[in-house]
Protein backbone atom coordinates (compact mmCIF):
# COMPACT_ATOMS: atom_id res chain seq x y z
CA UNK A 1 0.00 0.00 0.00
CA UNK A 2 1.46 3.51 -0.98
CA UNK A 3 0.58 6.93 0.00
CA UNK A 4 -1.78 9.15 -1.39
CA UNK A 5 0.03 11.61 -3.96
CA UNK A 6 -0.25 15.12 -2.63
CA UNK A 7 -0.41 17.08 -5.59
CA UNK A 8 -3.65 14.68 -7.23
CA UNK A 9 -5.36 15.16 -3.57
CA UNK A 10 -5.03 18.93 -4.19
CA UNK A 11 -6.02 18.79 -7.56
CA UNK A 12 -9.19 16.42 -6.08
CA UNK A 13 -10.05 19.43 -3.51
CA UNK A 14 -9.30 22.04 -5.99
CA UNK A 15 -12.38 20.57 -8.37
CA UNK A 16 -14.70 20.07 -6.02
CA UNK A 17 -14.30 23.56 -4.27
CA UNK A 18 -15.10 24.83 -7.99
CA UNK A 19 -17.98 22.11 -8.26
CA UNK A 20 -19.58 22.95 -5.15
CA UNK A 21 -19.08 27.13 -6.31
CA UNK A 22 -20.77 26.54 -9.50
CA UNK A 23 -23.58 24.92 -7.77
CA UNK A 24 -24.28 27.83 -5.69
CA UNK A 25 -23.95 30.29 -8.13
CA UNK A 26 -26.27 28.14 -9.95
CA UNK A 27 -28.65 28.06 -7.63
CA UNK A 28 -28.45 31.60 -7.37
CA UNK A 29 -29.34 32.03 -10.59
CA UNK A 30 -32.47 30.16 -10.62
CA UNK A 31 -33.78 31.34 -7.62
CA UNK A 32 -33.87 35.15 -9.42
CA UNK A 33 -36.40 33.39 -11.81
CA UNK A 34 -39.98 34.32 -11.42
CA UNK A 35 -41.64 31.03 -12.89
CA UNK A 36 -45.47 30.94 -12.13
CA UNK A 37 -48.45 29.07 -13.76
CA UNK A 38 -49.69 31.13 -16.58
CA UNK A 39 -53.56 30.15 -15.72
CA UNK A 40 -53.31 30.58 -11.95
CA UNK A 41 -55.11 32.42 -9.02
CA UNK A 42 -52.13 34.85 -8.78
CA UNK A 43 -52.26 38.37 -9.91
CA UNK A 44 -51.11 39.70 -12.97
CA UNK A 45 -48.61 42.17 -11.88
CA UNK A 46 -47.46 43.28 -8.54
CA UNK A 47 -49.94 45.60 -6.97
CA UNK A 48 -52.96 44.12 -9.31
CA UNK A 49 -56.22 42.28 -7.85
CA UNK A 50 -57.11 40.65 -11.28
CA UNK A 51 -55.82 36.76 -11.77
CA UNK A 52 -55.30 35.54 -15.26
CA UNK A 53 -58.34 33.22 -14.71
CA UNK A 54 -60.73 36.19 -14.51
CA UNK A 55 -59.16 38.16 -17.04
CA UNK A 56 -59.74 35.55 -20.03
CA UNK A 57 -62.85 35.13 -18.47
CA UNK A 58 -63.55 38.72 -18.95
CA UNK A 59 -63.06 38.46 -22.84
CA UNK A 60 -66.20 38.73 -25.25
CA UNK A 61 -65.85 36.97 -28.76
CA UNK A 62 -67.15 38.78 -31.64
CA UNK A 63 -69.83 36.88 -33.73
CA UNK A 64 -68.28 34.65 -36.67
CA UNK A 65 -69.43 33.98 -40.09
CA UNK A 66 -68.19 29.96 -41.14
CA UNK A 67 -68.12 26.97 -39.29
CA UNK A 68 -65.18 26.28 -39.01
CA UNK A 69 -64.29 29.63 -37.13
CA UNK A 70 -67.19 28.61 -35.26
CA UNK A 71 -65.25 25.60 -33.73
CA UNK A 72 -62.97 27.88 -32.96
CA UNK A 73 -65.14 30.96 -31.11
CA UNK A 74 -66.87 27.94 -29.31
CA UNK A 75 -63.85 26.21 -27.84
CA UNK A 76 -62.10 29.44 -26.78
CA UNK A 77 -65.41 30.74 -25.17
CA UNK A 78 -65.20 27.51 -23.13
CA UNK A 79 -61.61 27.62 -22.08
CA UNK A 80 -61.57 31.34 -21.42
CA UNK A 81 -64.59 30.94 -19.35
CA UNK A 82 -63.46 27.57 -18.11
CA UNK A 83 -66.96 25.84 -19.29
CA UNK A 84 -69.20 28.91 -17.69
CA UNK A 85 -69.67 30.62 -20.56
CA UNK A 86 -69.48 33.98 -22.04
CA UNK A 87 -69.22 36.93 -19.56
CA UNK A 88 -72.38 39.33 -19.06
CA UNK A 89 -70.10 42.26 -19.36
CA UNK A 90 -67.11 41.73 -21.25
CA UNK A 91 -63.80 44.26 -20.60
CA UNK A 92 -62.59 43.00 -23.52
CA UNK A 93 -63.86 42.39 -27.20
CA UNK A 94 -61.98 39.70 -29.11
CA UNK A 95 -62.24 40.27 -32.75
CA UNK A 96 -61.40 36.65 -34.71
CA UNK A 97 -61.05 36.19 -38.47
CA UNK A 98 -60.76 32.22 -39.45
CA UNK A 99 -59.39 31.28 -43.19
CA UNK A 100 -59.51 27.69 -44.37
CA UNK A 101 -56.84 26.10 -46.84
CA UNK A 102 -58.16 21.97 -48.03
CA UNK A 103 -55.33 20.46 -49.60
CA UNK A 104 -54.44 16.74 -51.17
CA UNK A 105 -51.17 15.94 -49.75
CA UNK A 106 -50.80 12.16 -51.38
CA UNK A 107 -51.98 10.95 -54.57
CA UNK A 108 -52.50 7.30 -56.14
CA UNK A 109 -52.49 6.85 -59.63
CA UNK A 110 -55.46 4.31 -59.45
CA UNK A 111 -55.71 4.17 -63.49
CA UNK A 112 -53.76 5.01 -66.48
CA UNK A 113 -55.43 8.75 -67.02
CA UNK A 114 -56.40 9.05 -63.29
CA UNK A 115 -54.58 9.96 -60.11
CA UNK A 116 -56.53 10.34 -56.93
CA UNK A 117 -56.03 11.69 -53.42
CA UNK A 118 -55.79 9.81 -50.51
CA UNK A 119 -54.63 11.72 -47.77
CA UNK A 120 -55.50 15.59 -47.25
CA UNK A 121 -54.41 18.66 -44.64
CA UNK A 122 -56.58 21.47 -43.97
CA UNK A 123 -54.90 24.53 -42.48
CA UNK A 124 -57.14 26.83 -40.11
CA UNK A 125 -55.23 30.35 -39.70
CA UNK A 126 -56.52 32.87 -37.31
CA UNK A 127 -55.96 36.63 -36.93
CA UNK A 128 -56.84 38.27 -33.98
CA UNK A 129 -57.08 41.61 -32.38
CA UNK A 130 -58.05 42.03 -28.48
CA UNK A 131 -59.36 45.64 -27.79
CA UNK A 132 -60.24 47.48 -24.68
CA UNK A 133 -64.53 46.84 -24.73
CA UNK A 134 -65.07 50.53 -23.02
CA UNK A 135 -62.29 52.81 -25.60
CA UNK A 136 -61.95 50.56 -28.20
CA UNK A 137 -57.88 50.91 -27.81
CA UNK A 138 -55.90 47.78 -29.26
CA UNK A 139 -54.59 45.69 -26.75
CA UNK A 140 -52.86 43.14 -28.74
CA UNK A 141 -53.15 41.42 -32.04
CA UNK A 142 -51.51 38.39 -33.86
CA UNK A 143 -51.60 35.34 -35.93
CA UNK A 144 -51.90 31.70 -35.69
CA UNK A 145 -52.16 28.86 -37.83
CA UNK A 146 -53.03 24.65 -37.62
CA UNK A 147 -52.72 22.13 -39.46
CA UNK A 148 -54.47 18.39 -39.10
CA UNK A 149 -54.29 15.75 -41.81
CA UNK A 150 -56.59 13.42 -42.75
CA UNK A 151 -57.62 10.61 -44.66
CA UNK A 152 -59.69 10.39 -48.02
CA UNK A 153 -61.23 7.52 -48.66
CA UNK A 154 -63.17 6.74 -52.06
CA UNK A 155 -66.70 7.17 -50.64
CA UNK A 156 -67.84 11.17 -50.86
CA UNK A 157 -69.49 11.04 -48.01
CA UNK A 158 -66.49 9.20 -45.91
CA UNK A 159 -64.37 12.08 -47.08
CA UNK A 160 -66.19 14.68 -46.13
CA UNK A 161 -66.83 13.18 -43.15
CA UNK A 162 -62.95 13.26 -42.36
CA UNK A 163 -62.15 16.75 -43.66
CA UNK A 164 -65.31 17.86 -41.12
CA UNK A 165 -63.41 15.86 -38.68
CA UNK A 166 -60.15 17.22 -39.23
CA UNK A 167 -61.57 20.94 -38.98
CA UNK A 168 -62.73 19.87 -35.56
CA UNK A 169 -59.57 19.02 -34.31
CA UNK A 170 -57.80 22.25 -35.85
CA UNK A 171 -60.29 24.20 -35.01
CA UNK A 172 -59.53 22.68 -31.00
CA UNK A 173 -55.63 23.16 -31.31
CA UNK A 174 -55.90 26.84 -32.83
CA UNK A 175 -57.73 28.11 -30.13
CA UNK A 176 -55.87 26.42 -27.44
CA UNK A 177 -52.81 28.57 -29.26
CA UNK A 178 -55.12 31.63 -29.55
CA UNK A 179 -55.97 30.97 -25.43
CA UNK A 180 -52.11 30.64 -25.05
CA UNK A 181 -51.60 34.06 -26.76
CA UNK A 182 -54.15 36.22 -25.63
CA UNK A 183 -52.95 35.11 -21.94
CA UNK A 184 -49.08 36.08 -22.55
CA UNK A 185 -50.60 39.02 -24.22
CA UNK A 186 -52.50 39.84 -20.98
CA UNK A 187 -49.42 39.15 -18.65
CA UNK A 188 -47.45 41.39 -20.77
CA UNK A 189 -50.32 43.98 -20.56
CA UNK A 190 -50.13 43.95 -16.85
CA UNK A 191 -46.39 43.83 -16.30
CA UNK A 192 -46.25 46.95 -18.05
CA UNK A 193 -49.13 48.57 -16.44
CA UNK A 194 -48.06 47.96 -12.75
Amino acid sequence: MSLPDPKKTDAGRVLRRIAVAGMIGALALVSACTVRPLYSNAPLSPGSRTSANSELASIGIKPVKSRYAQQVRNNLIFGFGRGAGEPASPVYSLDLGVTESVESAVLVQVGTDEDEPTAGSVTLTAAYRLTDAKTGVVISSGRRSVTSSFDRPRQEFASYRAQIDAENRAARELAEALQLSIAQDLVRLGNSAG
